[in-house]
């Protein structure tokens, strides 16, 4: 059996593959005007590393960044909104919450970059009425079909549909979208209680406008790899990483891409979590840099964490889809420096990409990027990235530092190019102290995981920045995001809103939580049985999402297993007051508790990506990986003669001293002085201060 894990990020496609011949690595350069192109051509590539067919190939899990980037830069499908008379400016209107509290000059991002315009918001005579879902006003079928009429002369084919508590009834949504494709069979249609069938209506027909606007043009991009990999003779299952850490199927996705609007982060956070778990550490954060952004999430005793629905922002915008805990910054190798109009010096989020990239990959880049200012300082060879087959011009990158920073601020080039490399990993410091510090967590207790083409460059200067414990740095950091891939699950999630109060729940109730329950279960089991799962190999898990009478968001309890009965439902509520006491500190035990929504999720273990063991180190010298001595500044300003090691060339137990620099075909580990770089038995590296057990 042959799997393939592919991580297309902003400059680089990582690719892993398993087979029995053994597990190969690969990276091409990411193709931004269609990603699809360089997917298949790292399938190709990795396949004739490892001397494979490509027709051998059984699957492939792809994490994609093409929802993520549609929602960055605001290049989405023109959409259309049907919603309830009276409710047109819901998506306008929000929360009334202010960005930022004490500032005079900020911008609202669900107001000044709609999903919808507020042109192609049409209401509809309709309502529903709570609690209970009875048809108030019937809905107004020529109302709808003459909207279309308007949205066809508009040229809008992507048309969300929201009406006021569909949650609760969805009839009227689902005869809308009757009309709608009668009208225009073409139309990609989202229903708001198909993608988030839950209460509050702005975060629900936010959830909707999202999946509208960054719907056909994923959809397009799932659809065309696939047929392209067929055409390439790659017959194999493709499978796409979601939001949540699991993976589905690419009509699944294509249908619902609000669930793979966080796809590549996710596969990171997986891939990281696993590599801790190998190095025997269970308080990790890892922090993927590429070449656009860096990824930092906080993994306590080896959990990965699912962000709270309230926490869910997408560019600005709510969407009520479940989502691995993480913080993304423009923090990259491709991160540019520049001099702005206040005459401050400044690094990213802007970043020079893969096309034209940073100054050194003579593709016509002429800003100092984070890149240049490691080609400066002497921390990458222009002559070993990738292998050599990336060559690099350090006189361009020297140029570039001299031009657009140290001249205009009158110092040395080196000072220009340390000062790049401070900003940046004083940018990610903070980033990861609102992950960790900011909620409780103390980085002390934790190990820095840096991964991604440019992660251990910094890693030690995060770890310093923040008092994290020591670093370990994965076997594969330029491909790890793509080994997290073929680390995880098959998953679904489907939800209903059950509104019921626990406490004084009587028979009728729990009947309802109980049809809602397994209405839900069969869904997911469909979902399961149509991917070939077995039902033996199916793990379905109900979830109580609750809250205490009149709280404004809920957390997550568990549901006993069987049907909720008068004396089972006490076990949701004491899992609900445990959770409220772990997640806040406190609980009231003596409250009333509210079920709001049931969540059903639906698993299938696949796998898991076998990494082998490195050759114990037999006593012999470390010189074996010796490559050669160069001149590397560090972060203290001292230029030292440094020794480069190939990492693949040492054995577990071996100790290299800093001042080092490990180098393989992905990524550079950088080992300053005072530090020790010891390889542990999967080939993993932990770096810490000489002396620290």
């Amino acid at each position: 059996m042959a799997r393939i894990g592919v991580d297309v990020g902003g400059t680089n496609t990582d690719l892993v593959l398993e087979c029995a011949r053994g597990v190969f690595y690969h990276k091409v350069p990411t193709t931004l005007k269609n990603q699809s192109i360089g997917v298949v051509d790292g399938v190709r590539g990795i396949c004739h590393i490892a001397g494979i067919d490509t027709a051998d190939v059984d699957v492939i899990v792809h994490g994609t960044t093409t929802a993520t980037n549609i929602t960055i830069e605001h290049n989405g499908s023109e959409t259309g909104m049907l919603t309830t008379r009276g409710f047109r400016d819901i998506l306008h209107i929000g929360r009334h919450k202010r960005p930022y509290n004490f500032s005079l000059h900020f911008t609202v991002p669900w107001q000044d970059q709609p999903l919808v315009k507020r042109r192609n918001r049409i209401a509809i005579s309709e309502r529903i009425l709570p609690p209970k879902g009875e048809v108030e006003t019937e809905l107004n079928e020529q109302e709808v079909r003459d909207a279309i009429k308007i949205f066809k002369k508009r040229g809008i084919n992507s048309i969300v549909v929201g009406f006021m508590f569909s949650f609760l009834n969805d009839q009227h949504e689902r005869r809308a979208k009757e009309i709608v494709l009668e009208e225009m069979p073409d139309a990609y249609v989202t229903l708001s209680s198909e993608v988030a069938n839950v209460m509050r209506e702005y975060e629900r027909f936010s959830t909707a406008a999202m999946n509208c606007y960054v719907g056909p043009k994923t959809a397009f991009y799932l659809r065309d790899l696939e047929s392209k990999l067929r055409e390439a003779g790659v017959s194999s299952k493709l499978r796409i990483m979601q939001s949540n850490g699991g993976v589905s199927t690419v009509e699944s996705c294509a249908t619902r891409p609000v669930r793979i609007l966080m796809s590549g982060p996710a596969g990171g956070v997986i891939g990281g979590a696993s590599e801790g778990v190998m190095a025997g550490v269970k308080n990790v954060i890892t922090v993927d840099i590429g070449g656009t952004s860096a990824d930092i999430s906080t993994i306590p005793d080896g959990r990965v964490k699912i962000m709270n629905p309230r926490d869910t922002f997408v560019s600005g915008h709510p969407v009520l889809t479940p989502m691995i805990d993480l913080v993304t910054i423009g923090a990259g190798g491709g991160s540019v420096a520049y001099i702005d109009e206040a005459g401050a010096f400044n690094v990213g989020p802007r970043s020079a990409g893969s096309e034209p990239g940073p100054a050194c990959y003579g593709r016509g880049g002429t800003e100092p990027t984070v890149t240049d200012a490691q080609i400066v300082l002497g921390r990458l060879d222009p002559d070993l990235v990738l292998g050599g087959d990336l060559k690099l011009d350090p006189d361009l990158s020297k140029k570039a530092i001299e031009e657009k920073i140290a001249k205009p601020l009158g110092m040395s080039v080196k000072d220009a190019a340390l000062g790049i490399i401070k900003i940046i990993n004083n940018n990610m410091a903070l980033a990861i102290r609102s992950n960790s510090v900011a909620r409780g967590i103390d980085p002390r207790e934790f190990s820095i995981l840096p991964f991604g083409g440019a992660g251990p460059l910094h890693g030690v200067a995060l770890a310093e920045a923040i008092s994290a414990k020591d670093v370990i740095v994965p076997v594969a950091p330029g491909i790890t995001a793509a080994v997290g891939l073929l680390k995880t699950d098959l998953q679904y999630e489907h939800t209903e809103a059950v509104i019921v109060e626990l406490n004084a729940a009587g028979n009728s109730d729990l009947d309802r939580i109980n049809r809602a329950a397994e209405t839900l279960r069969a869904r997911v089991v469909a979902e399961l049985d149509d991917d070939g799962i077995p039902r033996e190999k199916q793990l379905i898990e109900i979830v109580a999402e609750c809250r205490y009478h009149g709280q404004g968001f809920e957390l997550r309890a568990t549901m006993p297993k069987g049907l909720v009965t008068q004396v089972t439902k006490a076990s949701i509520i004491g899992s609900f007051h445990d959770q409220h006491q772990l997640d806040y500190g406190y609980s009231y035990r003596d409250r009333e508790v509210e079920l709001i929504t049931l969540r059903v999720i639906g698993r299938a273990a696949i796998e898991r990506l076998q990494v082998p063991k490195v050759r114990p180190t037999d006593g012999s010298s470390i010189d074996r990986a010796l490559m050669f001595v160069r001149a590397t500044t560090f972060d203290d300003g001292r230029t030292l003669e440094t020794p480069r090691y190939d990492r693949t060339k040492l054995y577990a137990g071996d100790r290299v001293s800093g001042p080092a620099i490990l180098v393989q075909h992905d990524s550079t580990t950088l080992v300053p002085p005072g530090y020790v770089a010891e390889t542990l038995e999967y080939g993993n590296t932990r770096v810490h201060r000489a002396g620290v057990a």
